[in-house]
């Protein structure tokens, strides 16, 4: 079963009356990269976070990001009375300079840099915290999964739809492909006779043989229609596997587009050129599409 890259899961709680909100996004990137964003107290978790994302989502550009409310209901955050001072004896200075009101929002004073920080809390509480915070995250990334995998049935319906698409054509080439060789033995040997027709000189069978083996020879496509509906198989197998398979069904779906081109050069017929056209647009589809695979 196939997994999408993008997902977005969120996970709220509470711990010793701070209200704390998780938020995960997860999004196409071609290696796992990964922005956390923490509140100063929680720093210290961020390696261990990175790790799990990692672990859990091995592939992807994923944001985390951990919001506090309600922080002053505890004993983790506290005024530094001292800088705040400082603060409102100079703005009262300058609005007296400027012959301003002193008005303050205390609101405002408390998200001035220095005034609002974190006591450094006891061991037992910080381990409890760390439990609270590492749980809190992994409900988001459950819930950021379980989109992932939502997301990952309709990639995989749409990618087999195309591989069905790519498989009626190759039946199509292969049955036209034989109708043409018969078609440039009778072209060959009609347009001979033609140019013979006034002469005495009489046509050689053998001659034209050997131009219509030439010919078979060059535009045989036998391989390459082989090549590209094993790679089909090998491509819907690996769309089964529960592993991280967008790597394998990137190179897949570049080795289908490579034999593609292949019977297109060999093919020498405007049936079979348009019909690989139409499993070339097939092909770029899938190679979009499994961008989006984890």
């Amino acid at each position: 079963m196939l997994h999408s890259m993008t997902g977005y899961g969120e996970a709220q709680g509470h711990f010793q009356g701070t209200a704390y909100t998780t938020e995960i996004r997860a999004v196409n990137n071609r290696y796992f990269k990964a922005r956390i964003k923490l509140p100063d107290l929680l720093m210290f978790l961020e390696d261990e976070i990175e790790k799990m994302l990692r672990t859990q989502l091995s592939r992807g550009m994923v944001s985390c990001n951990l919001r506090l409310k309600d922080a002053l209901q505890n004993e983790s955050f506290d005024i530094n009375e001292k800088i705040l001072a400082r603060y409102i004896k100079k703005l009262r200075r300058v609005s007296s300079a400027a012959q301003m009101q002193n008005k303050f929002d205390i609101s405002n004073l408390l998200t001035l840099p220095g005034v609002l920080m974190p006591n450094e809390p006891e061991d037992s509480m910080l381990k409890d915290l760390k439990d609270f915070v590492i749980d809190l995250i992994q409900q988001a990334l459950d819930r950021l999964k379980e989109m992932q995998a939502a997301e990952g049935v309709a990639l995989e319906n749409d990618l087999k739809s195309h591989c069905q698409q790519i498989k009626e054509k190759l039946v199509t080439i292969s049955n036209r492909s034989r109708v043409v060789l018969e078609d440039y033995h009778d072209k060959l040997k009609q347009k001979v006779e033609t140019l013979l027709a006034e002469s005495d000189v009489e046509l050689d069978q053998a001659t034209v043989l050997r131009e219509v083996a030439v010919f078979a020879e060059k535009s045989d496509i036998t391989e390459e229609i082989t090549r590209l509906d094993s790679h089909l198989v090998q491509f819907e197998e690996n769309c089964k596997t529960n592993g991280q398979a967008g790597r394998r069904l990137d190179f897949l779906a570049q080795e289908m587009l490579r034999e593609a081109n292949t019977i297109a050069s060999k093919a020498a017929d405007v049936d079979i050129t348009s019909d690989v056209i139409d499993i070339k647009c097939c092909i770029d589809r899938i190679k979009e599409q499994v961008q989006n695979v984890k």
